[in-house]
């Protein structure tokens, strides 16, 4: 049976899950959480799209983005699964893949859906009993969207991360150029992690 075509509409939100091989984890340490939003901010600016929200559970990602393009959505989860395959493998000393087939899409109505849908990505780890309060989860962006705790920097192109950080009234922090290495740099790696309120 062949594919479903994904739909491809510049601007509009998507609502992306990726699954664990066989709901296995994809997630084994602290670091590995690290290195995702790493690549994950990476690859937004590099091609264009906004993070509204995410959630890094133990065996899947939920992520809420808008691409400025038609394929700024394929081109960063190909970036980041790329990227983050090879640093799991290289970490762990396993082969093939990590992730359960292609991702899943689906576009949101922006204007009814969008604040639902980043609840609904942010709740997950009450939902899964791992945690009471979503601001006791780590690997979200409740701290930033649902705190406000402006120490959180934005997930986007440089434009979007400017203006946000100047109606904010916050300094958008400088990255170092690269990126990180296998564990035996995570020490310096886990420090140019960006924060978003964890």
């Amino acid at each position: 049976m062949p594919r479903r075509p994904r739909i491809k509409l510049a601007g509009m939100p998507q609502h992306i899950v990726q699954r664990g091989i066989n709901r296995e984890p994809c997630f084994f340490a602290e670091e590995d959480y690290h290195s995702y939003l790493h690549w994950l901010e990476r690859a937004a600016v590099d091609w264009h799209c906004v993070v509204h929200a995410y959630v890094l559970m133990t065996n899947h990602v939920h992520l809420l983005v808008s691409p400025e393009t038609e394929t700024g959505t394929a081109k960063l989860m190909q970036a980041i699964g790329r990227r983050y395959v090879q640093y799991i493998n290289r970490s762990y000393r396993r082969t093939g893949s990590l992730w359960e087939g292609r991702y899943k899409s689906s576009v949101i109505q922006a204007e009814t859906y969008l604040l639902t849908c980043m609840r609904y990505i942010e709740l997950n780890p009450v939902r899964a009993g791992m945690v009471q309060d979503p601001g006791q989860y780590r690997w979200s962006s409740y701290r930033h969207n649902g705190l406000g705790q402006a120490q959180g920097q934005p997930l986007g192109h440089g434009r979007f991360s400017d203006k946000i950080c100047a109606e904010a009234g916050i300094r958008r922090t400088q990255k170092r150029p690269g990126r990180p290495a296998g564990k035996t740099d995570q020490s310096r790696d886990t420090e140019t992690q960006p924060d978003f309120g964890f």
